[in-house]
């Protein structure tokens, strides 16, 4: 292992861990009602660290800190702690804990409204994305395939990653392509642009497509970025499920659609890396 990861990977910890329990530091407060400056009309959060946010965005945050609190970071730990010992499994999970990471604080640096944890939301985001740029190199990437059984079920994995690379084109070029006509407003909630959707199109979608690909050609970066991109769903599905239940909670709509598929592709992705860290030979 790179002995700046030593350092990196516990720093990274105490940073989420600062993050993610002030993010779900109960506060006292009485949200309201605001006109954006493109007429959309939303509520305002006015509490706790996520004052200046939408309900609906804090909710969907505040999902987020809870899965990070109680799954991304005991990953964290178990695959540091696995990788030290010189485990390949624990090296894989490592670097799709770190992606899930890297993409939810890359999210809230520019997605959250400004609040005191700004820095080190940047912090998360530099410290955690060069964190996963030293595990991936460490990888012996021409023996990698070596290292996975032949019973590996790479047609199941690759049909997971473009299902997923499909509904979330879908879903996001749907709710583009309502803002088309000339009198829709863009559902923004409270932010200026779809961030969201540009990190998902601009890249999570090309690599699901791009992993698939190599994986059933038996390249060797398929089975890295298949690796890293399942862990990375697993973790993130499952925040993304959490999010629609607590949106639903506060009495935000949420499409029954999402409130479906979104658990069913953490199932799946849970179920698929399970499968795939079998079939890892040490």
């Amino acid at each position: 292992m790179n002995p700046v990861l030593r350092w990196l990977i516990p720093l990274v910890f105490v940073l989420t861990l600062a993050a993610a329990l002030a993010g779900l530091w109960p506060a006292e407060g009485i949200p309201y009602p605001l006109i954006t400056f493109r007429g959309e009309e939303v509520t305002i959060n006015a509490r706790g660290l996520y004052y200046w946010d939408t309900v609906s965005s804090v909710a969907q945050m505040q999902a987020n800190d809870l899965v990070t609190l109680v799954l991304g970071l005991p990953l964290l730990a178990v695959s540091f702690w696995l990788t030290l010992r010189g485990s390949l499994r624990g090296r894989l999970l490592l670097a799709g804990t770190l992606g899930f990471i890297l993409y939810t604080y890359i999210t809230m640096a520019f997605g959250a409204h400004f609040n005191a944890l700004f820095l080190i939301y940047v912090a998360l985001f530099s410290l955690s994305l060069f964190a996963f740029v030293l595990v991936v190199m460490s990888f012996d990437i021409n023996g990698l395939p070596a290292h996975f059984s032949d019973n590996l079920p790479r047609g199941w994995i690759a049909g997971l990653l473009f299902f997923a690379a499909a509904f979330l084109s879908l879903a996001w070029l749907g709710r583009i392509a309502a803002t088309f006509s000339s009198d829709a407003a863009p559902a923004l909630e409270n932010t200026t642009s779809m961030f969201i959707q540009a990190m998902d199109l601009g890249l999570i979608v090309p690599v699901c497509i791009l992993s698939g690909i190599l994986l059933l050609r038996r390249q060797p970066w398929g089975y890295l970025l298949a690796s890293v991109g399942l862990t990375k769903f697993m973790t993130l599905g499952i925040a993304v499920s959490l999010m629609g239940f607590n949106m639903a909670r506060v009495g935000v709509p949420v499409s029954v659609v999402e409130l479906v598929i979104f658990p069913g592709m953490a199932l799946a992705g849970v179920v698929m890396t399970v499968i795939l860290l079998k079939h890892v030979k040490e």
